[in-house]
């Protein structure tokens, strides 16, 4: 069974599709850039000491926070990018479009908002302030109810 999406053209794409898009590109770039500094050591003296991994639950090095970091949310975001903008047809999503009646991205999305605000939230509570974190959690919130506009709903309706 094939979904179509619905007949919202590719090439007009409203005002809030076009935020979420942006927003997904700003997490994405900024999630790899992280990630990648965390698995590499790379950001000088922006890096985190190794001091604050005593304060954070079930981790003892920065592997585990870049991987997640770094693929889940950055990569992840960057392919959630690419199927809000190119709604491709993924056969083994069509069991979360028929669930949901939208296409796979319009979950990725929330997921990935909801996700960075657990990301975030556990920042606030276990390392010392940084400006990035109030920044992308506000990035984070935005992914989470973005979604649930009308005119993103039915950018990303499947039929």
């Amino acid at each position: 069974m094939t979904l179509a999406v619905s007949g919202v053209s590719r090439a007009h794409r409203p005002f809030p599709v076009v935020t979420l898009s942006a927003l997904l590109l700003v997490l994405g770039i900024g999630a790899v850039a992280g990630g990648g500094a965390l698995l590499f050591g790379y950001g000088g003296e922006f890096m985190l000491p190794d001091e604050y991994l005593d304060m954070l639950p079930l981790v003892d090095s920065w592997v585990v926070p870049g991987l997640l970091l770094g693929v889940g949310f950055g990569l992840g975001s960057l392919v959630v990018l690419y199927g809000v903008l190119r709604r491709p047809d993924w056969p083994w999503l069509h069991w979360l479009e028929r669930l949901t009646r939208h296409h796979w991205s319009w979950v990725g999305t929330i997921a990935l908002g909801v996700g960075h605000v657990a990301w975030i939230t556990i920042e606030l509570v276990s390392i010392p302030f940084s400006y990035l974190m109030p920044t992308f959690g506000l990035v984070a919130l935005a992914l989470a109810l973005l979604p649930w506009l009308p005119e993103v709903r039915d950018h990303l309706r499947v039929d």
